[in-house]
């Protein structure tokens, strides 16, 4: 009696199903298999029908990863940001995921933690993913950028958004900090605010230095002095914020405005000025900046520096893809600047006095 013939174990429930596990059933080579999915001209109508119906069954999904890597060519993207909280980093992923998916690429998210380290690692996984270009906004502690000129010397377009490396062979879209500073400084003034305070961050950080010096013109601009005691440089947080005012409020001339170089700091500073009782704005006025969705919803309301986020995350997607189809061939960075944006709330906005009648005040003079 002749032996029985063996047909080939289906794949097993839950376990993802593969080109050749389908050649196998079929007893077929995995080229054909390829050839029947892709619609090729070489396979029969028959063989195709065959094909198609065991891929529905088991519900098989191509690896599109590992069919774009053979052709050279990698539809994936990657992300590094230092954290996705909040609104800004949220709202810019969203903006260059919608750029991406729109161009036809997915994305890799990573986040650095705001930890060097991290970061680095985050480096070595994506180009382990083999992605066709990386974007980044840098950790709050990174100093050094070798991992990053390792992107570039692999020729791998790398382009950096908000927070970037200096210098003139970067690609990076970023807003206009100095000017944001500049402007919420200006308004701050206008306000009738003399002695403004400023919350700095960490001045390894391009923004950071570009917002602080913002502030500073906005000081000159203005004939204002600058007082030493009236600048504190943080990490950025809402409890270094609040000691800040702290301090500043025991001082025998206290500010009369702070404007803080992000939105987490300022919401300190508000809470711990109301907490001692000063009120806000008309004892004190405070700027931030980010546009964080808290706010609009703090008591008062913050006024801020809009950033632009998704138009930031959608700027970032178009020059890397420049980049990717410019194929290695010269290519002059770019720099792409956003403008900010005030949005002026009820921190910082002190209502106008009304002008006493000129009847009244000329008889106050004559009293006098």
């Amino acid at each position: 009696m002749a032996p029985r013939k063996k047909t080939p174990a289906a794949p097993s429930s839950g376990t993802p199903v593969s080109m050749a596990d389908l050649a196998r059933e079929l007893g077929v080579s995995m080229t054909t298999i390829s050839r029947a999915l892709s619609n090729h001209y070489s396979i029969g109508p028959e063989m195709k029908a065959k094909v198609q119906k065991l891929a529905k069954k088991y519900n098989y999904q191509p690896n599109r990863l590992a069919s774009a890597l053979r052709k050279g060519k990698s539809k994936l993207l990657g992300i590094i940001v230092p954290y996705i909280e909040g609104r800004f980093f949220p709202s810019v992923v969203h903006g260059i995921e919608t750029a991406a998916t729109k161009a036809g690429y997915n994305v890799i998210i990573c986040q650095s933690h705001e930890d060097a380290a991290q970061e680095r690692r985050n480096i070595e996984a994506l180009l382990s993913a083999q992605v066709a270009g990386i974007m980044v906004s840098l950790s709050r502690t990174t100093t050094s950028y070798r991992h990053f000129e390792e992107v570039q010397n692999r020729g791998l377009p790398l382009v950096f958004f908000d927070r970037s490396m200096e210098g003139e062979d970067v690609n990076a879209v970023v807003l206009d900090d100095q000017e944001g500073a500049l402007i919420a400084t200006r308004h701050l003034v206008a306000q009738g605010c003399r002695r403004i305070a400023h919350l700095a961050g960490p001045q390894h950080l391009t923004i950071y230095k570009n917002r602080y010096r913002g502030y500073l013109e906005g000081l000159r601009e203005a004939g204002l002095p600058v007082d030493e005691e009236l600048i504190v440089f943080t990490d950025m947080t809402q409890l270094e914020g609040a000691g800040a005012m702290r301090n500043w409020l025991a001082l025998p001339n206290p500010p009369d405005a702070v404007c803080s170089a992000g939105d987490y700091c300022a919401l300190g500073a508000l809470q711990e000025a109301r907490r001692q009782g000063v009120p806000v704005p008309d004892g004190v006025a405070i700027t931030g900046f980010s546009n964080e969705a808290f706010t609009v919803i703090s008591e008062p309301s913050i006024t801020t520096i809009d950033q632009r986020c998704e138009e930031m995350g959608q700027a970032t997607v178009r020059l890397l893809l420049e980049l990717i189809e410019s194929h290695g061939t010269a290519f002059a960075p770019r720099q792409i600047v956003l403008r900010p944006e005030l949005l002026m709330r009820s921190s910082s906005v002190r209502e106008a006095k009304p002008a006493a009648p000129a009847g009244k005040r000329a008889a106050k003079t004559a009293a006098r």
